[in-house]
């Protein structure tokens, strides 16, 4: 039973969960106003202003008042000593000839000598005189607590004066603030005179300080705002104005400056500004110029070398026909003329592919097709260079068709250059082709489990001409641009291709591809994690080629 009237009592379920959706509501309630206060500079100088202001305002009044408190009510005490230091006098000359408090005419001086003090303007409105056997004479009716205090009676028994202040309510008024002075008559019989001071001018004085001091800060911490705002944005202004002006400068508006007033050090800053931006649009445009010239040149060349090209594809057409009749070195020349032919027309092409993507001219030609018909399509076609390679290739997709808004040509390029990389890639090593989709973009996988990539070359794969390990042996000869052109050509369908890979253990490339042309991909129904399975067995299918002796 200890125990469990100890054990701490845990809030209603009701209780937390209001408290958890009124926190969660104060929280949206002041996101805005966070977010207002982050992004704007001018706000965080003048609430800091604000904020230092009230601090340094509040400080000074509590000095100043406290101060000035301590003055008026030393001054005040210092004449109330004094005064009764007079009616102490006064009084003791009429109390002199009683020798003993057992008389009756002295309660009737008593009472007379403390209503004459307390009607004479110059001493205290209220007097208490009293004896030491208890006898007590006041001049008003005091309520409350008892008039004198003992801690007040037990300095005055030490023929001290002493001083006390506090709110005593008098002929049934509401209390108000009193200063005590209380003395001791040393005569015949001992007495203890009182006599309270109001302190209603100096409460009064007191009262109109703080307010004029709360005034002040008030309209001083007011004034200290309006100025640090006003100063602020004589410096945020251009600072802002240089903002805008660079977000349209990258937005490629190059022509766009800045106003320039005056001549201090604002005006130099839009200055330079404005000389960065001649120098950046100057530089733009030779840049321009530059690539524009590049990509004409290899359009141009790309272009002339097609005839050229053609008439020694005729040539070495006409000699490899005939090679048996040759000699085994020229027929062996003849058939190493043809490979590299081939692949000088492979590479012409793709550099003509690389030049329309350069000067923006690669479009799309649209259509709904089946993204998996597509993959197996690719597959099939490349039976061949896996059988050569002794390399098995699956393909998993879903039990139904995947609809695409996609350019068949492009897409399928894509998939020849990802499965042919694999197949060369592969180590004999099994290749899969993964198709997915979601409610907004399909996506093909293509993994290996061959050579992989090393650390940093998953960027790199799609960088024109650059391949991981050039001394390899290919069984086709690439030209180094089949993944860059890909690439290109994901991002002309506003798609993604990604690559993955570890040394040894091969290599993942995701090509995901919105379902509606015009879309673009937010997330791949087929995540890019190279140490997750990937073929999923939905309706796997293993890719036919050829059986090696």
């Amino acid at each position: 039973m200890t125990e469990q009237r100890n054990r701490p009592r845990e809030r209603p379920v009701w209780l937390r969960r209001s408290g958890g959706a009124l926190a969660r509501w104060a929280g949206r309630a002041a996101r805005p106003l966070v977010d207002r206060f982050r992004a704007s500079l001018q706000l965080r100088v003048v609430a800091s202003t604000l904020i230092a202001s009230t601090v340094l305002v509040l400080i000074f009044s509590f000095v100043v008042a406290g101060s000035v408190t301590s003055g008026l009510l030393a001054e005040r005490e210092e004449t109330a000593v004094e005064e009764t230091e007079n009616a102490v006098e006064q009084a003791a000359e009429q109390l002199a000839p009683y020798g003993s408090t057992s008389d009756e005419v002295l309660a009737t001086t008593m009472q007379r000598i403390v209503n004459e003090l307390a009607e004479d303007p110059v001493y205290a409105p209220v007097i208490v005189l009293r004896t030491a056997d208890g006898v007590v004479t006041k001049s008003h009716a005091v309520s409350g607590e008892a008039l004198p205090s003992e801690a007040l009676q037990d300095v005055v028994a030490d023929h001290k004066i002493a001083v006390q202040y506090g709110d005593f309510a008098l002929d049934s008024d509401e209390p108000m603030p009193y200063l005590v002075v209380g003395s001791y008559i040393d005569l015949n019989v001992d007495y203890e005179l009182y006599a309270f001071y109001r302190l209603d001018s100096q409460q009064d004085a007191i009262s109109l300080l703080r307010t004029n001091l709360a005034l002040a800060g008030v309209a001083l911490v007011l004034l200290l705002g309006v100025i640090a705002a006003l100063v602020t944005r004589l410096v945020v202004t251009p600072v802002r104005e240089a903002a805008r002006t660079s977000q349209r400068l990258a937005a490629g508006l190059l022509h766009e400056r800045m106003e320039v007033r005056g001549s201090d050090d604002l005006a130099r800053l839009a200055g330079s500004f404005n000389l960065m931006a001649e120098n950046l649009q100057s530089q733009i445009r030779r840049l321009e110029e530059m690539s524009m010239m590049q990509r004409r040149f290899t359009s141009d060349v790309s272009h002339e070398l097609r005839t050229p090209l053609a008439t020694i594809r005729m040539a070495a057409d006409l000699l490899y026909d005939n090679r048996d009749d040759f000699d085994p070195v020229t027929k062996r020349s003849t058939e190493l003329l043809q490979h590299e032919i081939d692949r000088f027309e492979d590479l012409l092409q793709e550099l003509l592919e690389i030049s329309r993507f350069d000067s923006g001219f690669a479009s799309l030609e649209v259509d709904a097709v089946d993204v998996a018909r597509i993959a197996e399509d690719v597959v099939a076609g490349l039976s061949h260079l896996a059988s050569e390679c002794g390399v098995p290739v699956a393909v998993a997709k879903p039990g139904r068709r995947v609809i695409a808004e996609v350019d068949p040509r492009r897409v399928q390029r894509i998939l020849r250059n990802l499965v042919s990389n694999a197949i060369e890639h592969a180590e004999g090593g099994p290749v899969e082709v993964t198709v997915a989709e979601s409610e907004t973009a399909v996506a093909v996988a293509v993994r290996d489990h061959g050579v992989g990539l090393k650390p940093g070359h998953a960027d790199r794969v799609f960088d024109r001409f650059w391949r991981a390990d050039p001394s390899r042996n290919r069984k086709t000869g690439g030209t180094g641009l089949g993944l860059a052109i890909s690439l290109e050509d994901a991002k002309l369908h506003s798609g993604t291709l990604q690559a993955a890979g570890e040394p040894g253990k091969g290599t993942l490339f995701v090509l995901t591809l919105p379902l509606q042309a015009g879309n673009r991909v937010i997330t791949s129904p087929i995540p890019l994690r190279f140490d997750a399975p990937i073929l999923q067995p939905l309706e796997r299918k293993e890719a036919p080629h050829a059986t090696q002796d």
